[in-house]
């Protein structure tokens, strides 16, 4: 009879040390596989409907609010030392730096990801992917390439957006609730989006596009992989859409301080 210490670690530790290592060999015969892709263009259209343009609006609202909320916490504590006209500054260089690529990254994780996993893991319980198997269809090529791919392309477009309805919610605060000028506002955020980085971006903005580039590939290869190992049964579909949605979120955070801190230095 095992000991209570050994039941515990098999129970948390193992299951967690195979799942990273399965995700880390698709992330890797993800990328093998993409000199293959053309095969999948049709796929890879229709994932890039799904993850991005069905993702949008959802993204939009939240960001337009979180925009609102950063203006309102910051724009108050300026106003009362006559700083509002910075306004815009902040609000600018949160959006693109932190809030824009983290906020667009967890509602991906939500809602993305956990649908993966849902009908990845459906597949997997049913046995469609040993049929793809026995029919010599590599299911990673025909399922996880272009779901990668596809929210790899989307979540900076998609962080993009989020960029400016974030900006623009602060610019709604800052009209209505600290009686900035809007073009006064605009100016401030020019001000801070101002410095060029590479391809002529600016630094900031490019700093969160890097993120979600990450952030997107990260999240896909957890939804997929999720779902791949996904137990039988309709209990082991719905604890494997669970653990991809927390998972994703916790590597979200996670990966957001390294990237930061290497972005930074």
């Amino acid at each position: 009879m095992r000991d209570p210490f050994t039941r515990l670690g098999s129970t948390l530790v193992t299951p967690t040390v195979r799942q990273a290592g399965f995700g880390v060999w698709l992330s890797g015969r993800t990328l093998a596989l993409l000199p293959h892709l053309w095969r999948r263009r049709r796929s890879l259209l229709d994932q890039m409907y799904l993850a991005g343009v069905k993702s949008v609006h959802v993204v939009a609202f939240v960001a337009f609010f979180i925009g609102m909320i950063v203006a309102l916490q910051i724009g108050l504590k300026l106003a009362e030392y006559g700083q509002q006209d910075s306004i815009g500054m902040l609000v600018a260089i949160s959006m693109a730096r932190e809030m824009a690529p983290f906020v667009t990254a967890v509602v991906l994780a939500a809602s993305v990801a956990s649908a993966m996993a849902a009908e990845l893991g459906t597949m997997k319980v049913q046995d469609e992917l040993t049929a793809l198997e026995v029919m010599s269809i590599d299911a990673v090529s025909y399922l996880v390439l272009p779901r990668v791919l596809a929210m790899t392309l989307m979540a900076p477009i998609l962080t993009a957006v989020a960029d400016v309805v974030g900006i623009v919610g602060g610019g709604v605060i800052a009209v209505t609730q600290l009686q900035l000028d809007f073009p006064a506002y605009l100016l401030s955020v020019d001000e801070a989006l101002r410095d060029p980085g590479l391809l002529g971006l600016p630094q900031d903005l490019y700093a969160g596009l890097i993120k979600s580039v990450v952030f997107g590939f990260m999240i896909a290869v957890v939804g997929c992989g999720s779902g791949m190992m996904a137990e039988k049964g309709a209990a082991g579909v719905a604890r494997t859409t669970r653990e991809a949605v927390r998972t994703s979120i916790i590597l979200i955070i996670i990966f957001n301080y390294f990237l930061s801190w290497l972005l930074v230095a």
